[in-house]
Parts: C-alpha cells; structure tokens; sequence
C-alpha cells in the first residue's frame, strides 16, 4: 500500500512551529535550537508566507557576514515555499525535494497549514514500508 502525506503526519503528529516574519534571525535560532528542528514556517499575519531553514541562514547570513540580531526572518526566508497536501504520496515528496534541493515540505489542507514533512520523516517512512514488505514476504515464504 503505498504511503501518503496524512499516514507521515498521523505518525509524527501535527505540531508546527512557527515563527512571525518581523523577528529577528537570532530569535529564530533559539526557537529551532530549543525545537530541536532544521527549518520553522514563517507566517505573517497567521498565513504561510515562508520557511526558515538552517541553510537560509548559512548562506543568506553567516556567509555574507551579517548580523543574526540584526537581520530580520523576512529578508532570508525562502517565500512562498513548496508545499504538499496530506493525499500527496510519499514517492512525489521525495521527487518534488530532490528535484527542488530542498528538506522540508509544509503541508497545507484547504489552505490551512497541517504539518511540515522533513526528508528524514520521508526516508523514515520508506523504510518503514519496506520493512512491513520484506516481513510479509518472510512470513508468507515460511508459510
């Protein structure tokens, strides 16, 4: 049976942090460093209008020598980011962030944000997955 969005989402649960757009990048570094996550989806006025990563600011802050404190989120996010629906399978999840060089996916519903997939909850699944096949195959071989 082949996985989509909502079975990633059902598993990991739908929390979501966000930041506002106006903080500061160094406030959005203690959000990630006290979340324990790689990128945080950035909104303005409660909507999605963006998503912070880890590699936003590596080479939007750290290697253009500007300031943490002083560089706001809304001018490193990536705007208007690749979003996924809970009925999208995994398989186009993983097309869709290999060919767009990218680890985190949000998951919008009726245009409402639902979740944020990562790269590591997609392979995650996919082994999952693969795991549940190889036992069925061993125990329908051994009868």
């Amino acid at each position: 049976m082949q996985k989509n969005v909502r079975n990633i989402i059902d598993a990991k649960g739908q929390d979501v942090w966000s930041i506002d757009a106006n903080i500061s990048v160094f406030e959005a570094l203690e959000v990630m460093a006290d979340k324990n996550v790689g990128a945080l989806v950035v909104t303005t006025g409660g909507e999605l209008s963006g998503i912070l990563s880890e590699r936003d600011y590596a080479r939007k802050v750290i290697l253009l020598d500007r300031g943490s404190k002083e560089t706001k989120v809304s001018e490193i996010m990536t705007s208007d980011p690749v979003t996924v629906s809970p009925t999208d399978s995994v398989t186009d999840c993983m097309q869709v962030m290999t060919d767009r060089r990218i680890r985190h996916l949000p998951v919008v519903e009726d245009g409402a944000l639902v979740g944020v997939i990562s790269i590591g909850d997609v392979v995650r699944h996919v082994i999952d997955e693969q795991k549940f096949m190889i036992d069925q195959l061993e125990s329908y071989i051994s009868g």
